[in-house]
């Protein structure tokens, strides 16, 4: 029991410390081990506090999913902010950033998206989130194109479609990081230039 555990911690923080163990918990043990009552256990809490924060292990693992994505998601707007304003320097940053996600976040994200695979609500959730990566990649791609807003999109989702494609080669050691990142960037500039 760490010393932080036991002291009376204001929401977020508790939140935040939980799900910082959570991680800690499906790295060392994996998720089948990752249980409410575990991760109370080991964060020196009682069970009602983690089920007050989550709900169920679903919802645990749906926050902790949606943690790890919002880190990348900040690291990818802040690269953003930096590029050149080029299709080309845009279409290199966002398929880095994507293939970089798979290799720096650890094995825990893929356990995590593993576990809960067939759960209604992380369905859902993975729908809001490739619904917001189309988004993200719309208003990044859109000074660039002529495309309609309604081909922008479409294009966009394929984007997605061929990232995840090309990462899962990626994962199974098929292609180098840098390849998969470069070919994903071929595919979106010719996808996307008029």
């Amino acid at each position: 029991m760490s010393e932080t555990s036991s002291k009376k911690l204001p929401k977020a923080q508790r939140r935040d410390q939980l799900l910082d163990i959570a991680q800690t918990i499906v790295r060392e043990e994996g998720t089948d081990a990752l249980t409410l009552g575990y991760l109370a256990e080991r964060a020196g809490v009682s069970k009602p506090v983690a089920y007050e924060h989550f709900k169920t292990r679903s919802g645990l693992l749906i926050a902790l999913y949606a943690e790890i994505d919002a880190r990348q998601v900040t690291v990818l707007k802040d690269a953003l902010t930096r590029t050149r304003r080029r299709l080309e320097d845009v279409a290199r940053v966002v398929s880095r950033a994507y293939m970089n996600c798979y290799t720096s976040v650890g094995p825990e994200w893929h356990a995590i998206s593993a576990a809960l695979k067939g759960d209604e609500e992380m369905e859902a959730f993975q729908r809001e989130l490739i619904d917001s990566y189309v988004a993200l990649y719309c208003e990044a791609f859109a000074p660039f194109t002529n495309l309609s807003e309604e081909e922008l999109h479409l294009r966009c989702v394929g984007i997605i479609g061929a990232a995840e494609a090309i990462s899962r080669e990626m994962i199974r050691g098929r292609v180098e990081e840098a390849k998969a990142a470069a070919t994903l960037a071929t595919l979106i500039i010719r996808g996307l230039s008029t």
